[in-house]
């Protein structure tokens, strides 16, 4: 097998250098590996330079952003993608049941059963997992610029975050059926369940049904958050509205912060969403 190891040194806060060893551990001398490291300068391009056509499967040592990256480099290829979570958030693993372990991760990673999952086309920008505009995007734009990595830091940069967000924001939503307006303090585009934390915001999604869904959160509440992470109630419409959409596209009259798959991008008043089935095949448990 032919294989790319796609790897971010800095995403989380663990050294990837053992994951690859195990990598290295587990493959025969029939097996063909290279490893690309993201370095955050023209990854994208360099990436897709480096496997046009090349290589069997594509494995990624990572979160969601680098998982996304490869997706992205990758275009119409047919490779299949192995997921190997080593990121600050790993929403996509977690939705899919991969285990969190180095070891059981890898050995998954390297297996032979494969599930096709849905994208979302945000802007011509791919997202696979949980993308958004306002209070969490703008958290994240904080986590980006603080030297602290990690769980821990996401937590601690969410403070200051909170004090100087923005929201509410007003959202124009266009879809195939109405036109509606909404204010709250975070729109979300939704292609799975889970956030990274655990967390389910969207209980009624899934990663390959043909459809996204747009959740709009109204107001910030720690009891209905607390809730999210239990899978046995769901949020209440006071404090989140689900619509299920295949395109919208939201406006806002002032720019807001938005990120995708965990990255941030920039602060848009508009995006063009549509859903983009059967995009990617990952291998998943057996």
């Amino acid at each position: 097998m032919k294989l790319l190891l796609v790897v971010n040194p800095v995403s989380g806060d663990n050294d990837k250098e053992p994951y690859i060893k195990k990598i290295k551990d587990r493959l025969n001398s029939q097996d063909d590996l290279h490893i690309f490291e993201t370095n955050g300068k023209d990854d994208l391009e360099r990436l897709r330079r480096s496997f046009f056509g090349k290589y069997d499967r594509v494995v990624v040592i990572g979160g969601d952003g680098t998982i996304k990256l490869a997706a992205e480099a990758m275009g119409e290829h047919p490779v299949s993608i192995g997921i190997i979570p080593a990121g600050s958030a790993n929403g996509l693993a977690i939705d899919l049941g991969l285990p969190l372990s180095p070891e059981e991760a890898i050995a998954v990673a390297l297996g032979a059963k494969t599930r096709k999952i849905d994208a979302i086309s945000l802007n011509g920008e791919l997202c696979l997992h949980i993308s958004d505009l306002g209070l969490n995007a703008e958290l994240i734009k904080e986590y980006e610029n603080s030297f602290l990595r990690g769980k821990l830091g996401y937590a601690l940069n969410s403070i200051p975050a909170l004090f100087r967000s923005k929201g509410p924001y007003d959202f124009t939503i266009e879809t195939e059926n109405r036109t509606c307006r909404a204010r709250g303090i975070m729109l979300a585009f939704a292609n799975s369940k889970k956030f990274g934390t655990g967390a389910v915001i969207n209980p009624d999604g899934s990663i390959d049904d043909g459809i996204f869904e747009i959740l709009i959160f109204k107001k910030l509440d720690v009891l209905e958050i607390l809730k999210t992470l239990q899978e046995t109630e769901k949020p209440s419409t006071g404090f989140m509205e689900v619509i299920p959409v295949k395109k919208a596209r939201i406006t806002t009259e002032e720019p807001v912060a938005f990120q995708v798959d965990g990255e941030y991008c920039q602060a848009v008043s508009e995006v063009r969403a549509r859903v983009v089935p059967e995009k990617l095949e990952i291998v998943v448990a057996e």
